[in-house]
């Protein structure tokens, strides 16, 4: 256990998101040691508590970095768990000269001060552990973010690398492959009119089962049968919205992304049925129809023939591996030879745009193993590629049963990560997304590979936040931006299938008021 203390609350998160970075397998607690009469102004009382003075045995005292905030300076204090005060280490940073008093409350400098901050515990962390994290002090999900903003300034890949390396500490291989992806971002965004566009999410919660590393909303079909027509119906019902907030708001639509769980976990007909409400109330065609048909074992010809016929520009067939023991072990109820088939009858039904995810990190795979899945996958020449780092999600199966798997190797490096770029680089597919996540196995990043022209468009918006997202389904986020993604606002739909059913008209309401207040 590791106690996050601090005696205000500023940037939390920010240095909450460091200690996990070094520490990925500890429980961390954020803990405020404030007066009694300031604990009601916490924030997030349900998951934080204030710090009581009475002190433990020193055997059961937890480790501690306390974030003391004072006049002219913040200081830094770890001290190991169960041991005295001659063993903590203390770190002092010192506000540069001509900052306010209280530079956390200012927004001219409020960012410089996160960096200041964060700079100071990834020292604190790096020294007192002896390690160094390829992106440094970026602990979000999105780190082309930073080159994206720049090149969009003007700025030179100089003065990108030289940002990145001073204020985030980030290694020479990470910040090139993010700058090489932001150019291809810049490059296919600037197509794109995001300001007048939007795009939308179609959230299909059903799976055939839960994968061990899984943590979206996603329900086991057969738990589920009696409720899909109800689901659907639901469905339909905020989709007419969708299109009447689109012509309200006098927006053009780009992409149509349907997601899950596994979309083709629903019958044909039950496709057809979904796909067809999309012909009926949305402006068809668009830039980019995506289906993610996930997994081989809930695919077959009939499926595929029902998205074709509707426009379904680009889907996903998914192994995450091509090693038959992992998919066993990971609750993936099919095979390589099943997954081999369902591309095969994709490529006959015409489509030409497929994505295939794979995983590194999956419990007990070894290099040779990577390399047999990257051999096989490259033999079928998917159009898109996208290598994932397993993240150990709080709400997984992997996760809530982890002394069962703990003795598995779960291994990722830069080798790995490596190996598989230069795969996709040899099926002539180059990077144009990443993104990262909590917890993720060697505190690397997913990487989205295409052919030429082949890039998932919806991929490059949902992770740059340029455009206006609606989401539509049970457990879905929606995001409003706005002023080229300066602005970003999420409203969010009920995760439990029954309420969302029974809340549809409150799910709806939410989005026309964020809209009236989000979009102009």
């Amino acid at each position: 256990m590791i106690e996050i203390v601090f005696n205000h609350a500023d940037f939390e998160y920010d240095v909450y998101g460091l200690v996990q970075a070094f520490f990925p397998r500890e429980e961390l607690e954020t803990v405020y040691d404030v007066p009694e009469d300031e604990a009601g102004s916490l924030p997030y009382q349900s998951r934080n508590r204030r710090i009581q003075r009475e002190q433990d045995d020193d055997d059961r005292t937890p480790t501690r970095l306390t974030v003391t905030y004072q006049t002219g300076q913040v200081e830094l204090e770890w001290i190991p768990g169960g041991s005295s005060n001659e063993d903590c280490v203390k770190k002092v940073l010192v506000y540069p000269a001509g900052w306010p008093k209280d530079p956390a409350n200012d927004a001219a400098v409020r960012p410089e001060m996160k960096n200041l901050l964060k700079r100071g515990v990834y020292d604190l962390l790096s020294n007192l552990t002896g390690k160094q994290l390829p992106w440094g002090t970026l602990t979000g999900i999105r780190p082309t973010k930073v080159p994206l903003r720049m090149i969009e300034e003007g700025k030179s890949d100089a003065e990108i690398e030289s940002f990145m390396k001073t204020a985030y500490e980030t290694s020479d291989e990470k910040i090139q492959i993010a700058e090489q992806i932001a150019h291809r971002e810049h490059e296919i965004l600037s197509s794109i009119d995001t300001e007048n566009g939007l795009s939308i999410y179609i959230g299909i919660p059903f799976c055939p089962t839960t994968c061990l590393y899984c943590s979206f909303p996603s329900y086991a079909r057969a738990s589920f049968e009696g409720q899909v027509d109800s689901y659907l119906t639901a469905l339909e019902k905020e989709i007419g919205a969708a299109a009447e907030i689109m012509r309200d708001k006098g927006k053009h639509l780009d992409t149509v992304y349907i997601g899950g769980g596994t979309p083709t976990s629903l019958s044909a007909a039950e496709l057809d049925r979904l796909l067809s409400a999309i012909d009926r109330e949305l402006p068809m065609p668009v830039r980019e129809f995506t289906v993610e048909a996930g997994r081989p074992d809930s695919i077959d010809r009939d499926k595929l023939r029902v998205m074709k016929a509707h426009g379904v520009s680009r889907i996903s067939i998914n192994p995450q591996t091509m090693q038959d023991k992992t998919l066993k072990l990971i609750g993936r109820h099919h095979t390589t030879v099943q997954l081999i088939e369902a591309f095969r009858l994709a490529r006959e039904e015409g489509f030409s745009d497929i994505n295939m995810d794979l995983i590194l990190g999956l419990p007990g795979e070894t290099t040779e193993d990577v390399r047999s899945t990257l051999d096989q996958v490259k033999a079928l020449g998917p159009d898109n590629l996208t290598i994932h780092s397993l993240a150990i999600k709080a709400k997984s199966r992997l996760n809530k049963e982890w002394e069962a798997y703990q003795n598995y190797a779960m291994e990722n490096s830069d080798a790995l990560m490596q190996m598989a770029m230069e795969t996709a680089e040899s099926m002539g597919l180059q990077p144009y997304y990443l993104y990262r996540q909590k917890h993720m196995i060697g505190n690397l990043e997913n990487i989205g590979f295409a052919g030429p022209g082949k890039a998932g468009i919806y991929n490059i918006l949902i992770m740059e936040e340029k455009e206006t997202i609606l989401a539509l389904g049970a457990g879905t986020a929606s995001k409003y931006v706005w002023d080229n993604g300066r602005n970003v606002k999420r409203t969010e739909n009920v995760r439990d299938v029954p309420t969302y059913i029974e809340r549809i008209d409150e799910m709806i309401q939410r989005k026309k008021d964020a809209a009236d207040r989000w979009l102009s």
